[in-house]
């Protein structure tokens, strides 16, 4: 029966830094529901997950799991992992290499004492569930990574634990079998109505398995949403650009309507964006801008810019375009480059589409 996890007030520190690796985190995830913490390497997303898992000691806050209190340090409540019921699939595999799959599936199962047809059942229906059981008797070092990582993630399962933990499981994969993959397991998980946490630095990974995703940077969670929200209303500049607007203009504040304000920018020229309520006229900001969001044209209405370089990629075409005073990127989809290098373009941004963000 999956549960739901909150986490309070979560903060690590570690013996050889003064500084927080998870600095007051907190967050709540229902019964079924996938949360995946996403983030550059030394964010704290896994150090989160581990304190889940009971392998790493908070400094303080809380880890409640079905109403029940796992880790309280100011309260001396430390429950130890094998006794929280979860399943945890690495980056590794750590799958034993010399059992069969089947063998290393029913290893859980057996430690909690089940037997017999209760035994085969089960690892038959995890088996089922990864699509190999054709597989069972198979020596698991006769496998390919992706098929090691589905019997661990078979064996993470079988148990029926209350939360299921995945760190970066896919990392260790080839780019075709993490996209098969990657797809696989949102299907699986959501079948068995587990509650996931996911960990990853992968923003497509993270925007294809979570129902939630929280961007985090120096310990801090930044912003919890839906991907459509964490990609259209990024929480600040550093969201916005982990999660692909990487085009920053620089400028100021010149006029304000409700949530959207004009910003002057180095050439004199002005844009239209979306801003918060904390920028008043007059403020220096830092305008993101996604690439894909950039529109090219040969004539029309727009800012004049000149392609400075090209790169066709096949299926796409990254652009390096001057404009605004600055260069920023635009991606055009399509098999056909328009533009060559040199060539006068007008550039559009539309302002939904545009986050201005104080410069800090």
């Amino acid at each position: 029966m999956s549960s739901e996890l909150r986490v309070e007030k979560l903060r690590k520190i570690f013996a050889t830094t003064a500084k927080a690796a998870v600095d007051d985190v907190s967050f709540t995830i229902a019964a079924g529901e996938i949360v995946v913490l996403l983030g550059p390497s030394g964010c704290g997303k896994t150090t989160t997950l581990r304190c889940v898992a009971g392998l790493e000691h908070p400094t303080s806050g809380k880890i409640v799991i079905g109403g029940t209190v796992y880790t309280d340090p100011q309260a001396g409540v430390l429950v130890p992992p094998r006794n929280r019921n979860l399943g945890m699939v690495f980056q590794s595999y750590a799958v034993w290499p010399h059992m069969t799959v089947r063998q290393n599936v029913a290893y859980p199962l057996k430690s909690r004492g089940v037997k017999g047809a209760a035994l085969a059942k089960g690892v038959l229906e995890a088996l089922e569930l990864v699509e190999l059981a054709d597989y069972a008797d198979r020596p698991v070092t006769q496998l390919s990574g992706g098929q090691m990582q589905r019997v661990a993630l078979a064996r993470s399962m079988v148990y029926q634990p209350q939360i299921l933990l995945l760190d970066e499981p896919l990392s260790n994969l080839d780019a075709q079998l993490r996209l098969r993959l990657r797809d696989d397991l949102r299907r699986i998980i959501k079948r068995v109505g587990l509650t996931a946490l996911y960990v990853t630095h992968d923003q497509t990974e993270a925007v294809v398995l979570g129902d939630r995703i929280g961007v985090m940077r120096d310990g801090k969670l930044l912003q919890l949403d839906t991907p459509t929200e964490i990609y259209n209303q990024p929480a600040d500049l550093f969201v916005a650009g982990f999660t692909g607007a990487t085009n920053v203009i620089d400028g100021k504040v010149v006029t304000r309507d409700g949530g959207f304000g004009i910003v002057a920018v180095a050439s004199g020229e002005k844009l239209t964006a979306r801003m918060g309520a904390d920028l008043p006229v007059g403020a220096a900001v830092r305008v993101a801008l996604r690439p894909d969001n950039v529109g090219l044209a040969p004539a029309g209405e727009g800012f004049a810019g000149r392609v400075e370089t090209r790169h066709y990629q096949g299926t796409q075409t990254v652009y390096q375009v001057t404009v605004l005073g600055t260069s920023i990127e635009a991606l055009e989809v399509g098999s056909a480059a328009r533009y060559a290098e040199g060539s006068a373009v007008t550039v559009s941004v539309p302002p939904e589409v545009c986050w201005a963000y104080p410069v800090s």
